[in-house]
């Protein structure tokens, strides 16, 4: 099979392709004809040695994807050779096949591969953060900083169809345009726009869905609402914000970590039940994946360029076919 094999922590750019043998199967595992993968900042981090998690060498990197099941182990019981399936991966993604659990598999019947490819990471983590963690209510108004990413454009729609007013915050006006297309009620240009103001112009927020940080969260912070709600997703703009502590004092707001991955492995069943609920919401038409980009996987370097430099508008798939 052909893989991204990760051998030292080096800029992405000089990482290569391999041919490898196929991973072998295990009890309670599928193996799964990769046609797409879904691209996550995570995975640039973890490639350059950046990442919380480093794992051990050699490794494929990649979290999320979608394909043809090509072989069942003996104990399988509800998943067959032929499906068509998303399943989630710690790493693995990034190449021609993949072997994942039983449990980190779902079927997508209909949907596209490069929608289906994409789709597990950013709804998963941004219904994860709007429901469990943040406890979005119908009426709230939730604030969607970096809006039109992948993660971004997915809490604008889940906001949406939780029954939330929408403000979706992004740095062009062409990213806003792609926002409101996805359910945003009101739109905020943070590169000529003062967040803080702007939010308390149109009534402040309950909810902060944060995947950039850097010096965006601050002035968001200052917009929220009495028992606001700040959820803290990643810093996509570089800085680790140093939020000053009597914000949260001022109107009781609750700072909240949203740590999907490791939730997922904690509680599965919930786990199962957010994605039963996202791909609900699909089949209503409520939710629809937009794909920024495709790239082969020769062209990797072309995919990650597209994140690193906040291009991106939407999800960067890679195609394995």
């Amino acid at each position: 099979m052909k893989a991204l094999n990760i051998h030292e922590f080096n800029p992405y750019k000089n990482q290569k392709i391999e041919e490898l043998p196929s991973p072998k199967m295990k009890p309670g595992h599928v193996r799964i004809s990769i046609a797409s993968a879904g691209l996550n900042f995570p995975d640039i981090l973890m490639v350059e040695g950046r990442y919380q998690i480093k794992p051990p060498f050699p490794f494929i990197p990649g979290s999320e994807c979608a394909g043809t099941i090509i072989e069942i182990s003996e104990d399988i019981k509800d998943l067959k050779v032929g499906d068509k399936v998303a399943a989630m991966v710690m790493n693995g993604a990034f190449a021609t096949e993949v072997i994942c659990p039983e449990s980190l598999v779902w079927k997508i019947g209909k949907m596209p591969v490069e929608k289906a490819a994409g789709l597990a990471l950013v709804y998963g983590t941004s219904y994860y953060a709007l429901k469990q963690r943040a406890q979005l209510q119908k009426g709230e108004t939730l604030l969607v900083l970096g809006a039109a990413g992948g993660v971004g454009l997915a809490a604008v729609e889940l906001g949406k169809a939780m029954g939330a007013k929408v403000i979706a915050a992004a740095s062009t006006d062409e990213k806003l345009n792609i926002c409101k297309k996805h359910g945003a009620d009101e739109t905020i240009n943070y590169t000529n726009e003062n967040i803080k103001t702007r939010v308390k112009e149109l009534g402040g927020c309950d909810v902060i869905y944060d995947p950039v940080g850097d010096n965006y969260a601050e002035p968001a912070m200052r917009s929220l609402k009495w028992y606001g709600r700040y959820l803290v997703i990643g810093f996509a703009a570089g800085e680790i914000p140093k939020i000053p502590l009597n914000l949260a004092l001022l109107k009781s707001i609750d700072i909240r970590g949203v740590f999907w991955g490791t939730w997922t492995v904690k509680y599965p069943k919930q786990h199962k039940s957010n994605m039963d609920e996202i791909l609900a919401f699909y089949k209503a038409g409520k939710i629809n994946p937009r794909i920024s980009n495709i790239y082969k996987l020769e062209d990797f370097a072309l995919a990650f360029d597209e994140l690193t430099n906040r291009k991106a508008m939407g999800k960067v798939v890679i195609n394995m076919l």
